[in-house]
């Protein structure tokens, strides 16, 4: 009888927890080891991340500029540092300015020959002048070139805090980060005191703060030391009687940087000795540290100055912030820190099922730390409130790795822990870094695009160089790789599989268009946002080879890391007409450019069109190559599916019908990004069931104990394609209306979401029932017209800005209600 009893008390507990209002953490109940601090003292900085304890189990803080990983160990606290501009590479090598920025290739001329191959049937013929020609100069790997001009992301070392304890009797452990607060805590008891730990980073501050306490007085007895980056050339120092100055320049470019560090306790003492920090006896000890480095962002370069992204000293801004932030008290700090962050992350809240039992065991699933609920979600165990927390946790890394006023997020976010990484912890233009800003807009966190436009600024110029280089074209791109310092070439690589992207800097330019969409901010299109898109879509019109058909087309072009070199590749044709759209829009919403917007017309009308193939499949390249049997993990072709729009079920059916076939024929498998990436084509498609299946395959297949996505190795942008995917699920506004529900998934039969953005500025909160929809409520921020749609009913109504309307489905319609 009790056993019985104790099944369903955690039934009805479980039960009443999931009703309630969430708590978002993500926790541990064990410790981590020493074992790998430092890692590139031991190992290669290069290739996969050696260090799997910080890869799955350390717990992310950021504040768009700062960036650090708790590992929550309990004879030394570690924690790994980042700042996002600290990279090698750029005009400041040794090589000077002209050997950084002398890496186009003066290929244009070649295209001529190209396109006659492509029109003889020489397809090997074109392949090999592409290859020989439309690379760059420019090396991928240090090892490669000296000095390595690309550069990399690299860390900016690491800090220890030991405690002199031990695991030996240490109980109730628990490493914890809450996505409501943006907090990590480390607790545990041991020898009958309770220590606990307290992190975060903090955005109006530009501080990280580190508070160790305990339930009894006198038990702080810890030292604070500092490993640095070892390719930099520093020295620590003390800084007054309670703090530490560490100056250092990168060996490869001279950057300079700073860490400052600045303590301070309740009760004992506290002394400054020989690099370390060390406080005696204390009931509480307080660690600030602030960084920063001397790069300055600079969207006109001046190509002959090896200083032309060189700022202001990083002694002085440390010392500044330090000033201000030590002049505030812990609790202060912390009160300006989750202000300052709980307004963007509270604007959006998600229930799934929230009256569902999520087991039948005991104890509640929400009491069992993170990895052991997804240990039983691979096994096929419901838990719906982690489907909401892995959601939640994707925007959570945005805020954290994306804020006014620095680089956008990276290829790891902001978060690294060697001097080298996979891919140079880049900014990857073939699908990566646009796919780390799907969620952004639609999921009310549009100031953490900004990085990501001022980013696509520093492209422009040196993108025109490019441009005109490779394709004797106007207007700006990109390539496959970029770096902070302006880098828009090719690299060196004859693998135009990989290497060859000319439509990467449209790629990009959409996000401007989507950035407006989104916000409707007319003064930021006019001032900045048009240029970059005009300019853009001219580079594309310039780039297609007008055919003595008319028509135009994408020659030479690939699939990205797919297949070969070709004369009018699906995914370039499908960003080419996303810019063009683009730019018309923009151009009539401002009212200017009527000639040009006529040019940009014509070549969408003659366009090569989309294709189906032999399998009923939407083809990948201008012939009729693909493999049903091809399960690559890029799925480019379908760009006009997602994150396009010239795709859908509801405006082109049979094209849609193609899509899915590629879908089918690729699988629910690969990468953890592919897997998100198929997530939104799948949602797109408004295949509820299908999504889902990808959702759960990403959550089992492609997500680490801490809920970090996995490529392998850690990748963060499968974490932002899956939030993105489960947005598309319930909300899309793609096509010019805005949709309820289009790919709601049979096991969501109940739930609710408020604080969705919809483009035209439109806040909408959804709930349903049953599978089907309760009520909407829609938020006109911009009082433009609002049209509705769920299933085959649509409804169109004026708004007022500021005003909400609520939408009901009466009578088989749908109809607004007061």
């Amino acid at each position: 009888m009790k056993r019985l009893l104790s099944i369903l008390t955690g039934t009805l507990l479980t039960a009443t927890l999931q009703a309630q209002s969430p708590d978002y953490t993500i926790w541990f109940d064990q410790p981590n080891s020493l074992e790998n601090r430092a890692i590139w003292l031991k190992a290669s900085g290069s290739g996969y991340n050696p260090d799997k304890e910080w890869e799955s189990t350390s717990l992310p803080l950021g504040n768009g500029s700062l960036g650090a990983n708790v590992m929550g160990s309990i004879s030394a606290e570690r924690i790994t540092l980042n700042e996002k501009t600290l990279w090698k590479g750029g005009p400041n090598t040794s090589g000077g300015a002209d050997y950084y920025w002398n890496v186009n290739k003066q290929s244009a001329p070649v295209l001529k020959e190209i396109r006659q191959a492509f029109t003889d049937g020489d397809q090997k013929k074109a392949a090999l002048l592409t290859r020989k020609n439309f690379n760059g100069v420019a090396e991928y790997e240090e090892n490669a070139e000296n000095p390595f001009r690309f550069g990399a992301f690299t860390t900016m070392g690491e800090v220890y805090v030991e405690t002199g304890l031990s695991e030996v009797g240490m109980s109730n452990y628990r490493r914890a980060l809450s996505l409501d607060k943006a907090l990590a805590t480390v607790s545990f008891n041991k020898n009958g005191v309770g220590y606990q730990r307290d992190y975060f980073i903090s955005y109006p501050d530009s501080v990280i703060v580190l508070k160790f306490a305990a339930d009894k007085p006198g038990m702080q007895n810890l030292i604070f030391s500092y490993c640095p980056n070892s390719e930099a050339t520093g020295q620590i120092k003390a800084d007054g009687n309670n703090g530490l100055l560490y100056t250092a320049k990168l060996n490869n470019n001279n950057m300079h940087f700073a860490l400052r560090i600045q303590a301070t306790h309740k009760g004992g003492t506290l002394a400054v000795k020989d690099g370390k920090i060390m406080a005696t006896g204390a009931d509480e000890v307080v660690f600030l540290i602030t960084g920063d480095t001397d790069y300055m962002m600079n969207f006109d370069p001046d190509f002959a100055d090896v200083n032309t992204y060189v700022g202001k000293d990083p002694e002085q801004t440390t010392l500044a912030m330090m000033q201000q932030a030590a002049a505030k008290s812990y609790d202060e700090l912390y009160q300006r820190h989750e202000q300052d962050y709980t307004a963007l992350f509270g604007r959006v809240k998600l229930q799934l099922n929230p009256n569902a039992p999520m087991t039948l065991q005991f104890p509640a699933v929400t009491d069992l730390p993170t990895y052991q609920r997804l240990a039983r979600y691979r096994k096929g165990q419901p838990d719906y409130q982690l489907e909401e927390l892995y959601y939640q946790f994707g925007r959570y890394l945005l805020i954290a790795s994306s804020r006014p006023g620095n680089m956008p997020a990276n290829l790891q976010g902001m978060w690294h822990n060697n001097l080298d990484g996979p891919w140079r912890v880049d900014y990857h233009n073939n699908i990566n870094v646009q796919m780390n800003y799907w969620p952004a807009c639609s999921t009310n966190l549009d100031e953490c695009v900004l990085p990501f436009i001022d980013f696509i600024r520093t492209l422009v110029k040196p993108g025109e160089k490019t441009a005109q280089a490779y394709f004797g074209a106007r207007g700006w791109t990109a390539s496959i790789s970029a770096n902070i310092f302006g880098f828009t070439a090719p690299l060196s690589s004859e693998d135009m599989s990989w290497n060859f992207s000319p439509v990467a800097g449209p790629w990009l330019a959409t996000h401007v268009w989507e950035y407006y969409d989104y916000t409707r901010d007319k003064k930021f299109l006019k001032e900045i946002g048009y240029d970059l898109i005009k300019s853009s879509a001219n580079f594309a019109v310039d780039y297609l080879w007008h055919r003595p058909d008319g028509s135009y087309t994408a020659a030479p072009s690939t699939s990205p890391e797919h297949g070969p070199v070709d004369q009018g590749a699906t995914f370039s044709h499908a960003v080419v007409r996303e810019i063009l759209l683009d730019a018309i829009d923009a151009s009539k919403v401002l009212g200017v450019d009527a000639k040009a917007r006529k040019e940009w017309q014509h070549v969408l009308d003659n366009l090569v069109p989309y294709k189906v193939g032999r399998y009923g499949q939407l083809m990948e390249w201008s012939v009729d190559i693909d493999d049903p049997k091809d399960e690559h993990r890029h799925v480019n072709h379908l760009f006009g599916l997602h994150p396009g729009h010239t795709l859908s079920p509801i405006t082109t059916p049979e094209l849609a019908e193609a899509a899915k076939v590629v879908l089918e024929h690729r699988g629910d498998g690969a990468t953890g990004w592919s897997m998100g990436w198929k997530l939104n084509q799948w949602a797109r498609l408004q295949d509820g069931n299908h999504a889902y299946k990808l959702y759960g395959n990403l959550l089992k297949n492609g997500t680490l104990d801490n809920l970090w996505d996995t490529h392998p190795p850690f990748q963060i942008d499968g974490n932002f394609g899956g939030t993105a995917g489960i947005t598309e699920m319930l909300l899309q506004s793609h096509m010019g209306f805005i949709q309820f529900l289009p790919a709601l998934p049979d096991a969501w039969k109940d739930g609710s979401v408020s604080g969705l953005r919809a483009k035209g500025n439109f806040e909408v909160e959804i709930s349903w029932q049953d599978g089907q929809l309760k009520e909407a409520t829609i938020l006109s921020n911009a009082g433009e017209p609002c049209n509705v749609r769920y299933g085959d009913k649509t409804l169109t109504f004026k708004t007022s800005k500021g005003k909400s309307y609520k939408v009901v489905v009466e009578n088989g319609k749908l109809k607004t209600k007061n």
